[in-house]
């Protein structure tokens, strides 16, 4: 039986999640944890830097916004991983993130943080209700899995347009990763990430003369509320993030083979939810389940046995905790390094995901016609109202299934 044929038939099950097991702690499973961390932190929370910058925040809200996310993020990977021995994946929204680039510079920063909150109650009140779980067991999975693919297309695209501004880097990389596959799979990944972390210290393409330990200091912010910011800051932060992250992070694991029914969508999105409102006086705007990330730790390059990929999940959480720990002392690590670096491990990462929800997505030629419209869709990255391409290719996807089901219906 194929690995995918072992994880369905593991997932579908009502049993309780497998027991803990000391094999699942591997080098592959804490190498997906930190390329998660390095991919994270390298570029999304560069956003947030763009908004505290424009919003003219102080170096300790700065500071105090970068401990809430890294925490929540980090608390909510290990509770969840553990707790579904699924590698759950949870992060910032960056959707979030950028919509505050202009937000906060319409508000005042405690009305932002009263609409943070009552983004997060929105989202507690869809996971608490069953809703968003049930929408989301109502979707076809080739659907999601097409909304996987044009989420990971990009990154596999930047994989090779790295090449423009550091080919040998990228070719090295690209070496490591197929020697890796031929002769050792299972840490294939690793391999690349060494080779391009030794390239760089060797070419001298990374200098971290600019970090210095430094332990965060969450500042507390009262919360105050005004319809302005709730309509213009806290609904759209709330259904980007519910849109563009929830969303496709349950498609993620789903398109993985990982259970992922109504109810448990739903405590799972709760969780975030309640994540967020707890964290959100001290900065947090949105804690929720991640999709490309997530990506990382749910394929076979982070371990050979499905049920052991949860311990991915964990490493990330506790990697997102000493980061917010130890506050902008690793972001000035991870930001020092190569943005082709970046690319390069997370393309390579992703390759093995892409190419799976590529074959769940076009495998069935009845529904091949809306997994195609949802992927390209999705990977067009348009964005119309505020809503995202991953919203976007849902939508047209689903009615494009149900518009050739109801035709072919019709006809039998």
């Amino acid at each position: 039986m194929s690995d995918s044929e072992n994880l369905t038939a593991s997932s579908a099950s009502t049993a309780p999640p497998p027991t803990p097991s000391p094999s699942a702690w591997s080098v592959s499973t804490a190498v997906a944890g930190l390329i998660v961390v390095i991919v994270s932190y390298a570029g999304p929370m560069a956003v947030v830097f763009t908004a505290a910058e424009a919003a003219r925040l102080s170096d300790a809200r700065l500071e105090s916004w970068v401990w809430a996310i890294s925490i929540g993020s980090g608390l909510t990977c290990v509770l969840l991983s553990l707790a579904y021995r699924v590698p759950v994946v949870t992060a910032w929204s960056t959707p979030g993130a950028a919509l505050l680039v202009t937000a906060l510079t319409d508000h005042p920063y405690d009305q932002a943080v009263g609409a943070y909150l009552v983004a997060a109650a929105l989202t507690v009140l869809v996971g608490a209700t069953g809703l968003f779980g049930t929408v989301m067991r109502l979707l076809p999975q080739p659907v999601a899995a097409a909304m996987l693919a044009g989420i990971l297309v990009k990154f596999g695209i930047d994989l090779f347009t790295a090449t423009e501004d550091a080919p040998a880097l990228v070719a090295l990389m690209l070496a490591a990763y197929v020697v890796g596959r031929r002769f050792a799979p299972r840490w294939a990944t690793a391999w690349a990430l060494l080779a391009g972390v030794g390239w760089t210290l060797l070419t001298g393409d990374v200098s971290f003369g600019g970090v210095h330990p430094d332990v965060a200091r969450p500042v507390f912010t009262a919360p105050a509320f005004s319809w302005d910011a709730v309509v213009g800051l806290g609904l759209p932060l709330f259904l980007v993030t519910m849109a563009s992250q929830n969303a496709p992070g349950i498609a993620v694991l789903s398109a993985a083979g990982y259970r992922m029914d109504a109810a448990r969508s739903g405590r799972t999105v709760t969780t975030t939810g309640l994540a967020s409102a707890a964290l959100a006086p001290v900065g947090a705007h949105a804690i929720n389940l991640a999709a490309i990330t997530a990506a990382i730790c749910t394929g076979r390059e982070a371990h050979p046995d499905p049920d052991k990929r949860y311990a991915a999940g964990v490493v990330a959480g506790v990697c997102y905790l000493l980061v917010g720990v130890f506050g902008t002392t690793f972001i000035a690590v991870f930001t020092a390094l190569p943005t082709e670096l970046v690319a390069a491990i997370a393309g390579i990462a992703l390759l093995g995901a892409l190419g799976g929800a590529l074959a769940a997505a076009t495998g069935e030629e009845a529904h091949r016609d809306g997994a195609l419209v949802t992927f390209l869709m999705t990977a067009s990255g348009v964005e119309l109202w505020g809503v995202g391409s991953a919203c976007w290719g849902l939508v047209v996807g689903v009615a494009t299934h149900l518009a050739l089901s109801r035709r072919g219906s019709e006809r039998g």
